[in-house]
């Protein structure tokens, strides 16, 4: 059986890399970036500047009122102040989270007399092993402000020692799994996910398998964070979710999953992939509601919720206007190594040449989709 863990997205900075797709969106005009916005697709690439930009706000907010320079014991003496950023991908969008991080917490010590330059800070850029570093590093601000380093390694578990950091950020990352359930790749299992990739329309017992590997990742997550945080530490996280009532498979940013799926199925019916490959293929990654999210959280008890909000759109974003053709490379950058994986790289560009056709065909923009996805920003605080 193939590796269906989540993978990193596209390295390198050619044609379909995530470095290419991700840094194209500075530039991009505003009816574009609302097309991103309304069908996001697990990546920062696409609401990202949106999304990123107000969560950012809302850190520079939290920073200003929460975080203690006394506590922290931060004086006119060298102090050394660790950022973490989790799921960091290989874009330059890490970069923007992280600075404004920095840039907050100098100016909450410059209110209090603290110099800037008394403060070294360091920053920490997490993901899978295999993911594209050099190609991260290679595009570092040349003007940051801080210290900066890899961590290899999924943030499901622990990555760095005790009490170590002062701030963790993980954007548009916690919705990946660290596996596929086992039980929708089973056979014998009622919860065998045949002819499907996902769980959107498909029987309660996949749902609940999603949801209960969702679970097991995120206790794990919050246990490890927990332990590396400080006392009075901040997480910032920011996860794409249904809307509230909103049925998962009702939701445009899980119905994409979806249509690959679908499309699979038509390559399948000719013979381009097979049927068994098909039905061993998941998407590991979920969407959780903010009930479920927040369940989690309380259930860790090492955390006090500072915040927790559905980020609210722009309205002028209900009027624009989109070309899928201009989105779907984004979507291959973010799961062509996942779908590679698994059935070769040898069905890729027939795969998301048949993808755009039956996006053209089945998806239509309303008003209505638009208040279906929540981008839903969480602020924690350790204990």
């Amino acid at each position: 059986m193939a590796d269906t863990s989540a993978k990193p997205m596209n390295g390198g900075d050619g044609l379909h890399s995530y470095t290419h797709n991700s840094t194209y969106q500075v530039y991009i005009s505003t009816w574009i970036q609302f097309f991103f916005f309304f069908f996001w697709t697990d990546f920062v690439t696409f609401n990202l500047r949106w999304g990123v930009n107000l969560a950012n706000s809302m850190i520079s907010e939290a920073i200003a009122e929460l975080f203690d320079v006394n506590q922290f014991k931060i004086t006119s003496s060298n102090h050394s102040f660790s950022v973490a950023d989790l799921g960091c991908s290989v874009g330059p969008n890490t970069f923007i989270a992280v600075s404004n991080i920095v840039e907050s917490i100098k100016l909450k010590c410059q209110s209090h007399g603290v110099p800037s330059e008394a403060i070294e800070f360091q920053a920490f850029f997490n993901d899978h092993n295999s993911n594209d570093f050099n190609t991260l590093f290679k595009s570092l601000p040349h003007d940051r402000q801080y210290f900066a380093a890899g961590v290899p390694g999924s943030f499901h578990g622990r990555l760095f020692p005790d009490a170590s950091l002062h701030f963790i950020n993980s954007f548009y990352a916690l919705q990946w799994l660290s596996e596929v359930p086992k039980e929708v790749v089973d056979k014998q299992s009622p919860a065998w996910n045949k002819g499907r990739i996902y769980y959107t329309n498909a029987p309660t017992q996949v749902m609940e398998a999603y949801s209960a590997q969702y679970g097991t990742d995120m206790k794990s997550f919050f246990n490890a964070r927990a332990q590396e945080l400080v006392c009075g530490g901040l997480m910032a996280l920011l996860i794409p979710c249904p809307a509230v009532g909103i049925l998962p498979s009702h939701s445009p940013i899980i119905a994409l999953a979806d249509l690959i799926g679908a499309t699979l199925l038509d390559m399948a019916k000719i013979g381009l992939v097979s049927e068994d490959k098909v039905d061993s293929f998941n998407f590991p990654k979920y969407n959780p509601t903010q009930q479920e999210l927040e369940e989690l959280i309380e259930e860790n008890g090492c955390f006090r919720i500072v915040k927790m909000e559905a980020l609210v759109r722009d309205p002028k974003m209900k009027e624009a206007a989109s070309d899928i053709k201009m989105f779907v490379p984004h979507i291959r950058a973010a799961w062509e190594g996942l779908i590679k994986d698994n059935f070769g790289s040898e069905i890729i560009d027939e795969l998301f040449h048949r993808f755009t056709n039956k996006l053209l065909e089945t998806f239509t923009l309303d008003h209505t989709s638009f208040e279906k996805i929540a981008e839903l920003f969480v602020l924690l605080q350790r204990n």
